[in-house]
């Protein structure tokens, strides 16, 4: 789930490269009711774009639907760490320039990246891609949250405002869900979808440490601020090692050309 081009102070091959090996072992996988849903609005199952992939997460959960999944990134340490499937081939190659013949995908899916695309370039190369009842599937999460007001408060805390000045501008479209995003296609309504991901709370800091504001302030700080987010919330969380279901709320574009 990295980004095609470049944000604004970053490199588009190395962003998310410091993490690639926590990012595909802490970050959520997707639920499967939301493959089930992209499985139903299109009308062949044949090949699947999985673009900006990162570590294969969605990649993953369109193999079980899709008879070949085809699943790119610009970033070639992401790929490095990402999950093998028999039906998944992971290559390097821009979200503009998958290599991939006219009219022969039957869904492209963008998780957790498109505000990292160039999109006008992005969506033509879509178009040229996808046949002609073929979908194209972008969704993403943005704050996370336990049930419990106190530790949700923190969270938000740590986003906004201790992180806060590390997000790059093209976050602000996820903080958007992605309704701000121009989006030439025939929309499609998608359900709700939600993640639960079970986390003690150091495998939760741990995601936390994946986040690109969270790597920038490491970079730039020169600390972690990891370790007093989990100090201000650990009785109530219940002890570094109690399990709580931790909620993220998706969202989902999608449309047809």
């Amino acid at each position: 789930m990295s980004q095609n081009a470049e944000p604004p102070g970053g490199d588009q091959i190395t962003q998310f490269s410091a993490v690639s090996k926590d990012y595909a072992k802490f970050r959520p996988r997707y639920p499967r009711a939301l493959f089930e849903w992209i499985r139903s609005i299109v009308g062949r199952r044949a090949l699947a774009w999985d673009c900006a992939t990162g570590s294969g997460q969605a990649a993953v959960g369109l193999a079980d639907d899709f008879a070949h999944v085809e699943a790119t990134d610009a970033n070639p340490e992401q790929l490095r760490h990402a999950t093998p499937h028999p039906r998944i081939t992971y290559r390097q190659a821009l979200a503009d320039r998958s290599g991939l013949a006219d009219g022969t995908v039957d869904v492209v899916t963008v998780a957790q990246a498109l505000h990292w695309l160039p999109l006008e370039e992005f969506y033509d190369e879509a178009r040229r891609v996808l046949r002609p009842e073929g979908a194209l599937v972008a969704w993403g999460y943005h704050l996370p949250g336990v049930g419990v007001p106190s530790i949700d408060h923190a969270m938000t805390h740590f986003h906004d405002v201790v992180v806060g000045p590390y997000w790059r501008p093209e976050r602000q479209l996820v903080v958007n869900k992605l309704r701000t995003v121009p989006f030439p296609f025939r929309e499609i309504e998608a359900p709700p979808f939600e993640i639960r991901y079970p986390m003690d709370l150091a495998t939760f800091g741990d995601f936390l440490r994946t986040q690109s504001a969270t790597e920038r302030y490491r970079q730039i700080v020169g600390s972690d601020p990891v370790p007093e987010f989990e100090a201000s919330v650990l009785e109530a969380w219940g002890g570094r090692d109690t399990i709580r279901d931790v909620v993220f709320p998706m969202f989902v574009r999608a449309g047809k050309p």
